[in-house]
């Protein structure tokens, strides 16, 4: 029986300084070499996803961007995306506009992956988030609504108080034609709202992902409201213990905490025996 194992990048592999232990790192690198399919499904992008886990050497394709796109690790190509239609896209302008919410829009213009913004738009939230990615070469300042929403798009964050973002949320919970998450970003008091494509989901992306690879069962692991489709879908999926409650609530079990190598110790234990 061939098993994916899939896990989420933080707050569940990651410990709280967003890094990798070096006994996560041995430990995973000899389960692969044992022969272990070992992936993750991250909202990171692949360029910050791939900083953070240097020193694994999983070959098996990668999720990002909360299961917008499946790409080869190495080779950058995409396997899988999702994109808003035009129609999509309008309704989202139209709705952010309305509550003067100013978003980070993910997208490709002309060919080429950025992360544009308002320039004269920023709040507390959104400077923060730029401040922590300064290097960055996605990062695109705009002046002109037209300019914010112009390419191919595919996600959009919004970043600020809960009691800001909360009638975002609420509006496209309820449409059918997107996932929209709302939750408090682990390295900030800031809450980040985040809209997607119906089909973006991680759940949606680990299905693909199985068959491409021909595997039987998924185990997976998380902590955030937005693993819950990852945990719908797997055989078995395993909450780390600094994860959500609503996660728990629906896991196979619980494992170490990400400060303690949870994810690691488990694989550790069980692979050989799965």
């Amino acid at each position: 029986m061939k098993i994916l194992y899939i896990t989420d990048l933080d707050g569940t592999l990651l410990n709280n300084k967003e890094k990798l232990s070096e006994y996560t790192i041995k430990t995973i690198n000899n389960l692969i070499e044992k022969g272990m399919c070992f992936s993750y499904a991250t909202a990171r992008s692949l360029i910050s996803a791939s900083i953070v886990t240097n020193g694994l050497k999983t070959d098996v394709p990668v999720i990002i961007y909360n299961g917008a796109f499946i790409v080869n690790i190495y080779t950058k190509e995409k396997l899988f995306s999702l994109y808003f239609s035009e129609e999509e896209k309008n309704k989202v302008m139209e709705n952010l506009e309305k509550h003067s919410i100013y978003p980070l829009v993910y997208g490709f213009v002309n060919g080429i992956e950025k992360v544009s913004w308002l320039k004269s738009k920023e709040n507390n939230g959104i400077k923060s988030y730029l401040k922590s990615r300064e290097g960055d070469t996605r990062l695109r300042p705009v002046e002109t609504n037209y300019d914010l929403y112009n390419g191919e798009l595919f996600y959009f964050t919004c970043i600020g108080e809960k009691e800001e973002l909360i009638k975002v949320y609420e509006n496209f919970k309820e449409k059918d034609e997107f996932t929209c998450t709302l939750q408090q970003e682990l390295y900030s008091d800031y809450y980040w709202c985040e809209i997607m494509p119906k089909k973006t989901t991680k759940g949606n992306a680990i299905m693909i992902l199985k068959e491409k690879l021909k595997c039987d069962k998924i185990i997976s692991f998380g902590d955030a409201i937005n693993d819950v489709p990852m945990f719908k879908i797997s055989d078995e999926c395993y909450a780390v213990e600094n994860a959500v409650d609503e996660l728990k609530n629906i896991a196979t079990g619980i494992v170490g905490s990400n400060e303690k190598d949870g994810v690691a110790k488990w694989l550790e234990i069980n692979y050989e025996h799965n």
